[in-house]
C-alpha cells in the first residue's frame, strides 16, 4: 500500500489548513469532496467563521478533538509554523497540496514519525 492509500485509509478526521469558504476555491472543493466521502473536515482557518457546515479555528492547537491528518492548503513559505503546530497536536498524517513544498518542514515531520505527501 502506497502512502496515499494509508493516508486515505487510516485518517477520518481531516483538519484543512487553509480552507476557504469560497466555493470556487481549491481548497472547498477538495474538502467537500473529502466530506462527501465520509471524512470528518475540520476548516483551521482564522479569517473564516465556518465552512461546509463546521465550525472553523484559528489554528491547530485550537482544534478540540484528535486529528489523524492534517491537509495543508498554504503557500509554500508558511508552510513551515502548521507543521510544528502539527506535531506539537499529535496529528498521525500530513499532505502538503500541490505546488506547497517545504522539504525542510517534511523532514522535521518525518524525524518526528509523521509520515508526509509533499509533490517536489
Amino acid at each position: 500500500m502506497d502512502l496515499v492509500e494509508e493516508q486515505l485509509r487510516n485518517s477520518k478526521t481531516i483538519a484543512v489548513v487553509g480552507l476557504s469558504d469560497n466555493p470556487e476555491r481549491a481548497s472547498y472543493g477538495v474538502s467537500r469532496y473529502m466530506q462527501s466521502q465520509g471524512y470528518r473536515i475540520i476548516p483551521v482557518n482564522p479569517m473564516i467563521e465556518e465552512a461546509l457546515g463546521e465550525k472553523s479555528y484559528p489554528d491547530l492547537k485550537s482544534v478540540p478533538e484528535p486529528i489523524d491528518m492534517v491537509d495543508i492548503f498554504r503557500r509554500s513559505e508558511l508552510v513551515a509554523p502548521v507543521v510544528d503546530e502539527a506535531i506539537e497536536v499529535g496529528v498521525k498524517y500530513i499532505w502538503m497540496q500541490d505546488g506547497v513544498i517545504d522539504a525542510e518542514a517534511a523532514a522535521k515531520a518525518e524525524a518526528a514519525g509523521i509520515p508526509v505527501i509533499m509533490n517536489d
